[in-house]
Parts: C-alpha cells; structure tokens; sequence
C-alpha cells in the first residue's frame, strides 16, 4: 500500500537548484501542476512516471513510502505503479467495450463484475451514454476519457495517477477527480483551468523547469471552485443539446447563484 511519494527537488532548466527541494503527497490527496506553457509541468509528472532516481535531466529523486524504489518496482510492467490519463488518449483495439474490460480485469486478476461497475461509472461522468456493445474506435474523446478514469479508479491498481491537460474532455472535471482521489489515489493533474487548479488541495507552480512553490488552496478558492463548475455543467449539457439539434431557447443563470 503506498501511503505517499516524495519528490526529491532537482535543477531547473538553466541549472539553478530549484526553490521546493521536498513535496510529500499522501494517499487520497489531489495535487495540482500549474504554469505557463514551457515551465516544466510535464517534465515533473514525467519524473514520477518514471520514478526517477536522478537519472532525468531534472536530477529529481521521487521516494515511495521514504524509501528509494527498487529497478523491479521501476521496470516491471505488473507492478507498475503509475496510471497517466491525457487529452489525447483514443483506443486503438478493435474490440468492444465490455470484452476491453473484461480482458483488463482478467489481466488485473479482479472480478468480471467490475465491468458492469466501470461502465456504470463512466456514464456519470459523461453526458454520452456508453453501451457494452460500444466499439472502443467509434466512442468519442469525452466517452473515452470517462471510460478510462471509471476503469483506472475501479480495476487498475495503479495507486498514482497523472491527468495531463484534460479541460476540454468533454467530461464532468469535477467528479473525476472526485472518483479518483475517493478509491485511495494519489491523484496529480496538470492543468491551466481554474476549475481544476481551485479543487486541487494544493498545487505546485512551475517556471523554468522548477518548482517555485507550493500553494494551499483556500476555502474561499473552494467555493469559487464550485461556482465555476456550475457554469462548466452548464456549457456541457448545452453542448449535448446543441449535438443532439436541439434549440438552445434560453439559460436560467439564477440557478448558478455567481
């Protein structure tokens, strides 16, 4: 059981040892990764993809449980420990949705049950409703994307999971991060969207390659958070209205309560 990582600061881009030389992130906590485009947010979620030992060009360490991993824990594909989730994952396999899982619950030696749970899951999280007898190529960025927090929160036992950049997958943000960090994830997503970065617990600002600092989020920034995300269900089931051909008439703003 990973309780938490620890990551080791290193250099940033021209060399500078970079100003957070230690971050601790706990089993169950979600972490944000911000800065401008260039600062170094994926290099530092590829260093814990990577479990890096100082062999990056970063020179971070990342520490499980305070201690080093070993090269079995960083090598071996069955005991890998890191599930990253991007906007541009798509399925390649020709295959349905329920033998897809059924394949990755074997694999993973869990029940055939979590399938019917997966995709039962995965239908909260987007407006689009997926079927068992789906093909895994016809299903859309935003049913792709649920269907694979659902799969990574319920069969995968991936205890860290990386989102990169998932503000316009077309799924409900909130509640993914929500289903993640509630089955005992570490759960790290880089993301420049307000709605993201406020419901993060804390979040780390990079630029030039290096950790600047650590920022506590607020409760204040909390209830913003929950505002913005009333607008962002909002633009979502306009956005399924507007597929569908339905007539956009009117929105009741009131509702939103900003």
């Amino acid at each position: 059981m990973i309780e938490k990582i620890t990551v080791l600061g290193g250099y940033d881009k021209h060399g500078n040892l970079e100003p957070v030389q230690e971050i601790d992130i706990h089993r169950g906590e979600i972490f944000g990764v911000v800065g401008p485009t260039g600062s170094g947010k994926s290099s530092l979620i590829g260093d814990i993809e990577q479990l890096a030992q100082g062999d990056t060009f970063s020179k971070r360490k990342i520490l499980v449980n305070d201690e080093e991993p070993t090269y079995e824990d960083r090598t071996n594909p069955r005991k890998k420990m890191v599930a990253q989730l991007s906007q541009n994952m798509n399925f390649l396999a020709d295959m349905g949705v329920g033998d897809f899982l059924s394949l990755h619950a074997k694999c993973r030696g869990a029940s055939n049950a979590c399938v019917d749970k997966v995709i039962k899951l995965a239908n909260t999280l987007t407006g689009e409703p997926i079927k068992k007898d789906h093909e895994l190529t016809i299903l859309s960025g935003g049913q792709s994307r649920a269907l694979m927090v659902a799969d990574v929160a319920i069969i995968s036992d991936s205890p860290i999971v990386l989102i990169d950049e998932i503000e316009n997958a077309g799924i409900r943000k909130h509640d993914a991060l929500k289903v993640l960090s509630g089955h005992g994830k570490i759960v790290m997503v880089v993301t420049h969207d307000p709605v993201l970065a406020l419901m993060t617990d804390k979040r780390i600002v990079m630029k030039s390659g290096g950790m600047q600092k650590i920022v506590s989020t607020s409760p204040h920034e909390k209830e913003i958070s929950k505002k913005l995300n009333k607008i962002d269900e909002l633009m979502l089931s306009l956005r399924e209205k507007v597929r569908m051909g339905e007539l956009v008439e009117e929105i009741n703003l009131e509702e939103l309560e900003i």
